[in-house]
């Protein structure tokens, strides 16, 4: 497994909210929803080369 590298998110609570029922919709975590709507993001902006 890749070394996954940690932060601190400082995030409005409507935008949280938002993400936390997106997440629950998808059967993910707060993290893995984050993580795959950053990948995703990365991907569809030809700015991340590696498949995950």
């Amino acid at each position: 497994m890749a070394e996954k590298k940690s932060f601190v998110l400082r995030i409005d609570p409507e935008t949280m909210k938002a993400i936390e029922k997106w997440a629950a919709d998808e059967f993910r975590s707060i993290n893995g929803q984050l993580e795959w709507i950053i990948n995703k993001s990365l991907k569809e902006e030809g700015r991340l080369k590696k498949n995950y």
